[in-house]
């Protein structure tokens, strides 16, 4: 540790320390302007906020806030990284995804920064037979692949361990996966697999490729049908676990065993609970491996991916942002490898632009922004720690809710994973719905003259198990409603923003019902009369002072227009005339619902 010469100024020496207490008085103060009389304790939770899987992040975090020791990097429990000189040392594996051939797409990964391939084989993806005109000229190695082939698996390993055979590459050099899941594939498409020939990759590739890892366990599945980041932790631990039980009963040393296990996890935008989640899989696995009786062999390897469940149709752009925090906050929280995936993921195949953009953002963090040259930059943060903490505590008690059940096989196949995510999606869908949770570019700031993004389909992903659903999904079906609407008749369904008063006085709502209205395809009108606007619905925007003046009178002058229905963009309260309200925190679904419902639009 450096120590600083003693240059004489001492820094605050001359001011008292700050209690806790004096802030929550400070707290409480606030609150009382904005008319909550709420003292201590209550003061603060007042400004806390809820998370999923019943945590809660608080305003203010000190160092009684305190959680377990995480240990160093490169030792038990591995909550700070894998290896000594920490997981993303010169960088994290920058992992490309492809679905398709395309010419030369892969060999311009990898010349313009990709480290790695994540190849998609068989059902949704890259015909088996293929994989040797895909890998053409790929030096192997040097490029790690790893294969993504659901129930192809077999077919897909052993043609990749002929191909290295065929060019003659050392197989203690091979570096990868070959992404056997099961238990994975089965979760996506309700079809179980035999687990006897993964087995049997596994011991060939311990025996004879150990830098060769024949298993994923892939909590993909879980997050994008709607799953919590405990859930997702969860179920990964006990997919692992399950696993292990059959790796080690094919005849693998435990320490074998959790050497052929690579896990992968959702990078969300979600910054803070990314990084917890990937330090609180280490720490978890680590005592999984523990318990095993191989301690020094519980570092898990991750691999990262950004979130398709966050990934948009509308003003896709706004993915960069995304991908972009979600790529930052998987680099900090210590993964191996991260997949960012291009910006028109939901639209189809990308394209050279997307990809380039994509692989560019690992370069820039790392290259520009220096990230991987400190090792787990959130150690150390009470906020970060804490939340690890309470993170590991719910995945942990999750997961042994699935083992008590049997485990995630019968877990699956008993319905209660679906009925558990479905749940968690449900709730999570009325912030959505409400714009708790909102989306750029779709509940929020929508730009309905929106030029649209086209890409040529992607194959279609294997199915018939868990859904897959995505933030925009509801807001999505109501813009299409819109567009169909536009194709038939020539025109969007409005809706007449009817002003009262100075500009001053209704502008922050008229902006707030205009942005709430385009959510769902519907075009608002400002300008003239009523009778001229070609809309069949009004809203009332105004201040609540002018509300109480006029807001009867305006309505009725509306109706008598030819208005259908009437809204007053405010808090519900009795203005004769007025047939509902629009206000921060209602149903935003609900209501465009109803309103395309009201205008016809099916």
């Amino acid at each position: 540790m450096t120590v600083l010469p003693d240059d004489g100024l001492s820094l605050a020496a001359e001011f008292p320390d700050a209690t806790h207490e004096q802030w929550q008085a400070l707290v409480e103060g606030v609150l009382r302007k904005s008319g909550k009389e709420v003292s201590g304790a209550a003061a603060e939770d007042a400004l806390s906020t809820t998370l999923e899987d019943g945590l809660r992040t608080r305003p203010l975090y000190t160092a009684r806030d305190g959680a377990p020791d995480p240990g160093l990097p490169g030792f038990a429990p591995f909550v700070r990284g894998g290896r000594p000189e920490g997981s993303t040392a010169g960088g994290w594996d920058v992992r490309q995804r492809h679905v398709a051939a395309e010419d030369g797409a892969v060999l311009t990964d990898l010349e313009n920064g990709v480290t790695s391939l994540w190849l998609v084989l068989g059902e949704g993806g890259l015909p088996v037979a293929s994989l040797g005109k895909v890998l053409d000229g790929v030096l192997l190695d040097l490029a790690p692949v790893v294969l993504d082939a659901g129930r192809d698996v077999e077919a897909a390993a052993g043609a990749l361990l002929r191909l290295y055979e065929e060019r003659g590459v050392d197989p203690k050099a091979v570096r990868g996966g070959l992404g056997a899941d099961p238990l994975g594939y089965e979760a996506r498409t309700g079809s179980p697999l035999d687990f006897a020939p993964v087995a049997a990759l596994a011991v060939r590739c311990a025996e004879s490729h150990p830098g060769l890892r024949a298993l994923t366990v892939d909590a993909l599945p879980y997050h994008e049908a709607g799953g919590s980041a405990a859930q997702e932790l969860g179920l990964s631990l006990a997919t692992g676990v399950a696993y292990l039980r059959e790796l080690t009963g094919a005849g693998l040393t435990v320490e074998q065993a959790l050497g052929q296990l690579e896990f992968r996890y959702a990078a969300t935008a979600d910054q803070f609970l990314t990084i917890a989640k990937l330090r609180a899989a280490r720490r978890l696995w680590a005592r999984v491996a523990e318990v095993c009786g191989a301690p020094g062999a519980g570092a898990q390897t991750q691999h990262a991916v950004t979130s398709p469940v966050m990934m948009t149709r509308r003003d896709p752009w706004v993915n960069m942002l995304r991908t972009t925090v979600a790529t930052l906050a998987a680099g900090v929280g210590g993964a191996d490898a991260v997949t960012v995936l291009p910006f028109d993921h939901a639209l189809g195949l990308p394209d050279a632009f997307s990809r380039r953009i994509a692989r560019n953002t690992s370069t820039i963090l790392v290259e520009e922004s220096h990230l991987a040259r400190v090792i787990d930059p959130a150690g150390g943060s009470w906020y970060v720690e804490r939340l690890t903490d309470e993170l590991a505590e719910a995945s942990w008690a999750y997961f042994r809710s699935v083992e008590g059940d049997g485990g995630p096989a019968a877990a699956l196949r008993s319905g209660r994973i679906r009925t558990d995510l479905a749940t968690t999606w449900a709730e999570r869908s009325k912030k959505l719905a409400k714009r708790r949770e909102p989306v750029t570019g779709v509940s929020e700031f929508p730009l309905l003259a929106e030029k649209p993004v086209e890409r040529e389909p992607a194959p279609e992903p294997p199915s018939g198990g868990l859904p897959r659903v995505r933030r925009d999904e509801a807001y999505e079906e109501l813009r299409a409603r819109s567009d169909a609407h536009l194709a038939a008749t020539g025109a969007r369904p409005r809706v007449f923003l009817a002003t009262i008063g100075p500009a001053a006085a209704y502008t922050a709502r008229a902006t707030f019902a205009a942005n709430l209205f385009q959510a769902g395809g519907i075009e608002p009108v400002a300008e003239g009369a009523f009778e001229d606007s070609g809309a069949t619905e009004a809203v009332l925007c105004s201040s609540d002072a002018l509300y109480e003046e006029q807001a009867g009178q305006t309505a009725e002058f509306l109706k008598a227009s030819g208005a259908r229905h009437v809204f007053l963009a405010g808090r519900p309260a009795e203005y004769a005339g007025v047939d509902s309200y629009v206000f921060a925190g209602c149903d935003v679904v609900a209501v465009l619902s109803a309103t395309l419902d009201r205008m016809g639009v099916s």
